[in-house]
């Protein structure tokens, strides 16, 4: 059970708010090492170059989708054990099926408290300590 300071995570949505509102929430949280990229294609590029712990990942983004960061994540050795959580304005269970089939670790719906945060987060890591 790691420490969340400990954990090196990448927030990838088109959104800055939203970006904003997910390293705020973490920061509450403990964490402290956060990349962000705009889109799934950045966020890939930022994965190849210094693979993060978690991937906090948006699903409906222009340019590459949380679907195909996923896949592509997956794909590569190196980045292939990341913890990944999508997030969705919808919980559409079509979407959910696929990411699971792709290998997500655990998927928010949007909007989504701190504590919802912390509970998918820890989900996948065991308690933030």
């Amino acid at each position: 059970m790691p420490a969340a300071a400990a954990i090196h995570t990448l927030i990838v949505d088109d959104q800055a708010s939203m970006r904003a509102l997910i390293r705020t929430s973490m920061q509450q949280l403990g964490f402290r090492e956060f990349r962000e990229a705009g889109d799934g294609e950045a966020g890939l590029r930022h994965m190849l170059a210094q693979p993060a712990h978690l991937i906090i990942s948006d699903f409906n983004m222009p340019v590459l989708d949380g679907l195909g960061l996923l896949r592509a994540v997956r794909a590569h050795p190196p980045t292939a054990g990341a913890a990944f959580i999508m997030l969705t304005g919808r919980a559409d269970r079509d979407l959910v099926a696929r990411a699971v089939q792709f290998g997500v670790n655990n998927y928010l719906v949007k909007p989504f408290t701190v504590a919802q945060l912390k509970e998918k987060i820890e989900t996948v890591f065991g308690g933030l300590t």
